[in-house]
């Protein structure tokens, strides 16, 4: 009896203190103010500071995938669709493998370039409820701001609009975000922050960590934004840093279900040397 209260009381435990909602939708290129304009990347959905779990992209309950809904780049406000460009692999994580995207881009002219992608929605088995997170990641050409500061919106339902630029960081200041849901703000949301603590090679993720987390709440950190949906986040270390607003879009219903709709950015942090 008393090792059974034991083993309960273990499995609570981790119930409470693993991360079961840390998945990050990625957008992912080694570098964001490339040294060449030709790029090649990854769209993944997995949990980037363990390099744990990777979902296949657009899987219904029933196991089936569904194609994607909208990828594009926009450059000095104008949006190219590249839906048709991305090709699927299959993306290795330290745990397992799931279904993704890559797609070879060009960037075209001097400037800001938003990358953005919307994916069918992922049915999340283990509470019964779809999640869809739209991403996106901007990539800077010859140093010369364009458009970094300007919304999408369509077609995405769900944004997070930066107020520092997401490709000029050292570590040690600070990033700033605006949560929109439709174009307007989204008051006391909810952010989660999480860092790519795993390098990627070819498809999959190096086995090497950059840090270890001291204890499970500092896998995914929570911050909340205020009433005019702006966040602030100081940045502690160089590399790519992911900040997921959730379900900020209310209540949706998606195959008879909830849908989670999720806000994605990455922005990319240097060491000053």
């Amino acid at each position: 009896m008393k090792f059974f209260f034991t083993l309960l009381t273990a499995i609570i435990f981790m119930a409470l203190t693993v991360p079961v909602y840390a998945h990050f939708q990625m957008i992912y290129s080694p570098n964001s103010v490339p040294k060449t304009k030709k790029l090649n990347l990854k769209i993944i959905f997995t949990h980037p500071f363990e390099a744990g779990h990777t979902m296949d992209i657009g899987k219904d309950e029933k196991g089936n995938i569904h194609p994607s809904i909208a990828f594009g780049a926009m450059h000095k406000k104008k949006k190219t669709d590249l839906l048709k460009e991305l090709k699927p692999i299959t993306f290795t994580s330290l745990t397992n493998s799931g279904k993704a995207y890559e797609v070879n881009v060009r960037l075209k002219g001097m400037g800001d370039h938003i990358f953005y992608f919307v994916p069918a929605p992922y049915y999340e088995d283990s509470k019964d409820f779809y999640i869809q997170q739209c991403a996106k990641i901007i990539f800077n050409v010859a140093g010369a701001p364009t458009d970094w500061s300007v919304p999408v919106g369509d077609p995405l339902p769900v944004e997070i609009v930066p107020l520092d630029k997401p490709y000029a960081l050292w570590v040690g200041n600070v990033f700033r975000g605006r949560v929109t849901c439709g174009g307007k703000p989204v008051p006391n949301a909810k952010i989660r922050v999480e860092y790519m603590n795993h390098d990627i090679k070819g498809n999959a993720f190096v086995e090497k960590a950059k840090v270890e987390a001291p204890h499970a709440a500092m896998i995914a950190q929570i911050i909340k934004a205020d009433g005019n949906g702006i966040f602030t986040y100081g940045i502690p270390k160089a590399g790519w840093w992911g900040f997921a607003a959730l379900g900020v879009s209310g209540k949706l219903k998606h195959n008879g279900k909830k849908l989670r709709q999720d806000a994605i950015i990455w922005i990319q942090s240097l060491e000053m040397k």
